[in-house]
């Protein structure tokens, strides 16, 4: 791969000094959004009991951030390219601790789902940010790789902190807390980043195009919906014109992208066949895992009847292998290849999806455990070296926008996921046959079943929780096995659209 950088400018970025303490602030960034969006898988049995919110409800509370964040982090990464990366990383970790306090009070279905949205604004600023000041802050390729192996290593950290944590809190305190957890690491971020954090932006970055800022989030936005409510109820008038509405603001910002002299997002970065594999490969690859993950800790504990801590540290293998094969996965990108790394842990984590299909309502934990830290292990290779390969195909000055593509794909595939994977377990659910006196609102979620349970006489809340958690059980069967085809699948795309890729070696 042809570098972008002057022999000069490579010298002296690695010789910059604080760029590790630097570094650190940024990871902190990248655990904020990591334990926010963990936590809440969490803490939703507590959310669905105390607001209780419907079956579709609760999906736009477990989707609608992602929702958002997707349609604004092309905006929000070219924006910090613009303005400078430092600011808008800062401005957007304080509103998205403020957001966060909103998060924990909220009263009502319909206020959670708006403070999960807003907190979609505040979070598209940071993770475009944080890869952008990587890329600026490391120039020597190997030494970028090590900091893009420590930046995913954290947000996988995050993943595994944020249910033990969040455990905790549900255990002594309401579910509002898992949210106040975000306070103390946003303080943290913004003290120590305003001291340590350099400032960069694009030299010639042109206008910030409010039309194009609009199309890109009414595209994103009216496209996922329309996946989500077809995937729920069906193809509609409504859903057909939001799709439609969707795929047309979307071909209108790539129009107008490839007519403007200084575009929001330069298209032709997508003619660069390792860009768009890995750009694919994230898509897929959470695509085919969130559905599940979003369901995991209902499983934990409304099935398997584990407390919200032991459910957390249940968890704890999949962030384990994360981080240690974030950690050495540019070594063995470079000693075998990009695309053999990318497309193994790809297939390692389609395999280990499609175990978790035997799960059963009373199967051992070491079988689940293993499962997860197959799909760590996987995760953590092909995240890290997709990412390493994002950031080495573009010049510096347009990091942000190049980033926010990557965090675009993920954010996209996370939303899909739980759209459309979530969407099979919900419908299977709720055609479960319940004894007479189940209420309708126990057809909306396993949580109301089980709140519908303690009111009912001591045999039919036994015949209702068998019958609830039998059909959830089986609609996760079907939504691992739907993953794991989606994984393999991507595997098999990485293996072709990564040929010849490689890494940078530097000097």
């Amino acid at each position: 791969m042809t570098s972008t950088l002057r022999p000069a400018d490579a010298t002296e970025a690695v010789k910059r000094p604080g760029r590790w303490l630097a570094l650190s602030v940024l990871v902190l960034a990248v655990l904020l959004v990591a334990v926010d969006a963990t936590v809440l898988g969490l803490a939703t049995p507590y959310i669905s009991e105390d607001l209780r919110p419907s079956g579709t409800q609760l999906l736009w509370i477990g989707d609608v951030y992602s929702f958002v964040i997707a349609g604004l982090l092309v905006s929000m990464g070219s924006l910090g390219d613009r303005v400078g990366r430092k600011r808008i990383l800062l401005c957007g970790a304080t509103a998205f601790g403020a957001l966060s306090v909103l998060n924990a009070y909220a009263r009502t279905p319909e206020l959670m789902i708006l403070a999960r949205a807003l907190l979609g604004v505040a979070g598209a600023t940071l993770m475009p940010a944080t890869l952008a000041l990587i890329r600026n802050l490391f120039h020597d390729p190997r030494e970028r790789s090590l900091a893009v192996g420590v930046w995913g290593a954290t947000a996988s950290a995050g993943t595994a902190v944020g249910p033990i944590t969040g455990g905790f809190l549900l255990e002594h305190f309401w579910w509002g807390s898992v949210f106040l957890i975000n306070l103390p690491v946003m303080a943290v971020l913004v003290l120590v980043g305003i001291r340590t954090l350099p400032e960069s932006r694009d030299p010639r970055p042109g206008p910030w195009d409010a039309s194009s800022v609009l199309l890109s989030l009414v595209g994103m936005i009216a496209l996922v919906y329309a996946v989500k409510e077809a995937a729920t109820h069906g193809l509609t008038p409504t859903t057909l014109a939001a799709g439609l509405l969707g795929a047309a603001a979307l071909y209108g910002f790539v129009h107008r992208q490839l007519t403007m002299p200084m575009p929001l997002l330069d298209m032709r970065l997508f003619r660069r066949r390792g860009f768009s594999g890995a750009v694919l490969a994230d898509l897929l690859t959470v695509l085919g895992m969130s559905g599940l993950v979003f369901f995991l800790s209902q499983y934990l504990q409304l099935v398997q009847g584990r407390r919200p801590l032991e459910a957390g540290l249940a968890e704890l293998p999949a962030a384990v292998g994360a981080v240690t094969a974030g950690l050495v996965a540019g070594r063995a990108a470079r000693r075998l290849t990009v695309r053999t790394v990318v497309s193994g842990g790809l297939a390692a984590v389609g395999i280990a999806l499609a175990a978790l299909t035997m799960l059963g309502r009373s199967t051992g934990y070491p079988v689940l455990g293993a499962a997860l830290l197959v799909v760590g292990v996987g995760a953590g290779f092909s995240f890290t070296v997709t990412a390493d390969v994002i950031l080495s195909s573009v010049p510096r000055d347009r990091a942000g926008a190049a980033s926010a593509v990557s965090e675009t794909a993920y954010e996209l595939g996370a939303a899909l996921g739980i759209a459309l994977l979530g969407s099979i377990v919900t419908g299977v659910y709720r055609g479960f046959e319940g004894p007479a006196g189940t209420p309708a609102e126990a057809h909306e979620s396993l949580g109301a079943a089980t709140q519908a349970a303690a009111h009912m006489a001591p045999h039919q809340a036994e015949a209702l929780l068998d019958a609830a958690r039998t059909s959830f059980v089986h609609g996760l069967h079907l939504a691992s096995a739907a993953g794991a085809a989606v994984l393999l699948a991507a595997s098999a795309v990485s293996w072709f659209l990564l040929r010849h890729q490689e890494l940078e070696t530097g000097g």
